[in-house]
């Protein structure tokens, strides 16, 4: 029992408490309340990993319920996008609901409200509320509308409602206490007008109500027990039991629900501010929401990453109830490891050179067995060709080396994968003096598995390659992080923009060995040496195109950021 509560995170030891104290297992229900106002990122995935993680260990049912209460910002594409995304991590819930479902009942619940007189309309400008609010060290001042009749709010209510006012002219607010310690608690807005289109409602409403009066109010609905949000709604907690106390009715809903907070998901090298990632797609600074170097979960799909790498991620990085920031080495650990599992070894040249088998017959070619990952025991074997002439990458050869070179230098032996040991004699080179072919001998007894004296003996190197008349031609995306500052919005006398890293991304012909020409969009390999690739939507009959998920190496440790 003792190593059980170890490893309760203050989420969970919040429900163990309220179970043993009474609340009925069968009454735990939770949610996920994203605003259809964007793409969902990895800051996110956090709360979705949480909410459902509770779903499944305690067998509970979790609804994915939109926060669709601004139709200024929000559209069906979102929507789409984050069902998908849900979907795409592994979890299932319960009922999809939107806050615009209870439109109707939060209405009559501002009627009820408004006739105890607890609720009134106010025409001042908004500068002149905000003047008026004080500030935490000092108390607001009531509204000189504040004792309006409830005759006349609801007459002037139901014209807000109506249409016959302008757009920022009148809300409705509630009438709480504008001393209250907590400025959340004075007079909050419960209504504004707002004369758009909803994606699902229509033109049916041009009032619509705040995400505080709807957040509580739509929890005690669906009854769920638990409502856990972002460590920013912490001072909102007071006006969210307020406004429930104002319609809690134990007849008919037994269940009151309790908001509990922990810290948001913040990543290192990227922002999570929905404003700026829409600020990077409309200025066309990426390719869309799913561009590869977005904290998005499409972009980080789309890049290579599997759903069980984040669903790591998040368990590992864990929930706090103070901000901080993880560190994004610890994301591509969660995709290395879990793709160094699963993806399958080939080989591609990224930056090509020509080595030439000078002693290896002209025309011959043959077909060489090689272990699909070494990781997994029922991943098979596949056949790879071998010819005279190969690509091999130009950073695996040195004219003249130091003894700390381990690759091919003229004079030395280095082992082809899955292959045969070679011997680098001579080089060509252009006008220029620059090298445009290596010449090497092999050992003809030395093939790889073959069993031969010659096959098992040792060399320092091993370097991949693919044959040029098999290889298959690939555009490959070297993609990097986005920002070159770990804090990119943190600081205040900078825009976040200008720390854009002018490298991340590079595009690159690449050569590949004939087995990827029946990869399919989001097959994920390991290139040999070199990394984790994943293949691009973008891909077609005539052009495949691969994205980097991560390298093997982390070249950010280098250089010592």
């Amino acid at each position: 029992m003792s190593e059980e509560k170890k490893s309760l995170n203050f989420i969970e030891q919040i429900i163990e408490d309220d179970l043993a104290n009474g609340l009925p297992k069968e009454k735990l229900r939770f949610r996920f309340p994203p605003e259809p106002n964007g793409y969902l990122h990895i800051g996110h995935a956090a709360s979705i990993c949480l909410n459902f993680g509770l779903g499944l260990r305690y067998n509970a049912p979790v609804n994915l319920r939109f926060d669709d209460t601004n139709p200024a910002k929000e559209e069906q594409e979102y929507v789409d996008a984050i069902k998908y995304d849900v979907q795409w991590l592994g979890f299932k819930w319960d009922k999809i609901l939107f806050s615009s479902d209870y439109f109707q009942q939060l209405y009559n619940w501002t009627i009820e409200l408004i006739k105890e007189g607890k609720a009134y309309v106010d025409n001042q400008s908004s500068e002149e509320m905000a003047k008026q609010k004080g500030t935490p060290t000092q108390p607001g001042i009531n509204s000189p509308n504040r004792n309006r009749s409830v005759e006349e709010n609801l007459e002037l209510f139901l014209k807000m409602k109506n249409g016959e006012f302008e757009e920022g002219s009148h809300v409705l607010r509630a009438k709480i206490d504008m001393e209250h310690v907590n400025m959340h608690m004075r007079d909050p807005i419960m209504y504004r007008i707002l004369k758009r289109a909803h994606h699902r409602t229509g033109n049916n409403w041009c009032i619509y109500p705040m995400y505080d009066w709807t957040h509580g109010e739509s929890d005690y609905l669906e009854q769920i027990s638990h409502s856990i949000c972002t460590l920013e709604f912490k001072s909102h907690r007071d006006l969210y039991d307020w406004y429930v106390d104002q319609v809690f009715n134990e007849t008919k809903l037994a269940l009151r629900p309790k908001q509990r907070e922990f810290a948001r998901r913040n990543l290192s090298y990227t922002v999570m501010s929905k404003r700026k990632l829409l600020q990077l797609v409309e200025e066309n600074i990426v390719n869309g929401w799913d561009d590869p170097r977005m904290p998005t979960i499409s972009g980080l799909r789309r890049r290579g990453y599997t759903p069980s790498s984040i669903r790591t991620f998040s368990d590992t990085a864990g929930i706090s109830k103070r901000d901080n920031v993880t560190d994004v080495a610890l994301l591509e650990h969660c995709i290395k490891d879990d793709l160094n599992k699963t993806a399958p070894r080939v080989m591609a040249v990224l930056n090509p050179i020509k080595l030439v088998i000078t002693n290896y017959p002209e025309g011959k070619e043959e077909w060489l067995t090689a272990e699909n990952n070494q990781e997994d025991e029922n991943a098979g074997y596949r056949e790879v060709p071998f010819s005279r002439e190969l690509f091999i990458e130009k950073e695996d050869f040195k004219e003249e080396a130091n003894k700390k070179f381990f690759r091919l230098t003229l004079g030395k032996e280095v082992r082809l994968k899955n292959a045969y040991i070679i011997k680098g004699e001579s080089v060509v080179k252009d006008a220029n003096g620059e090298i445009t072919e290596i010449h090497c001998t092999y050992d003809e007894d030395s093939r790889s598995g073959s069993g031969t004296e010659a096959s098992k003996r040792k060399v320092k190197g091993t370097l991949h390659w693919v044959s040029i008349k098999h290889a298959v031609k690939a555009e490959v995306r070297l993609y990097d992080r986005l920002f070159t500052d770990e804090a990119p919005d943190g600081h205040k006398d900078k825009d976040f923009k200008e720390f854009l890293n002018p490298n991340s991304l590079k595009i690159i012909t690449a050569y590949v060995e004939p087995s990827l020409k029946t990869a399919k969009i989001l097959d994920r390999f390991q290139f040999q040496r070199l990394g984790y690739f994943c293949v691009d939507k973008e891909t077609n009959e005539s052009n495949l195109v691969f994205n980097r998920t991560v390298p093997l190496r982390d070249s950010w440790a280098k250089k010592g950021v």
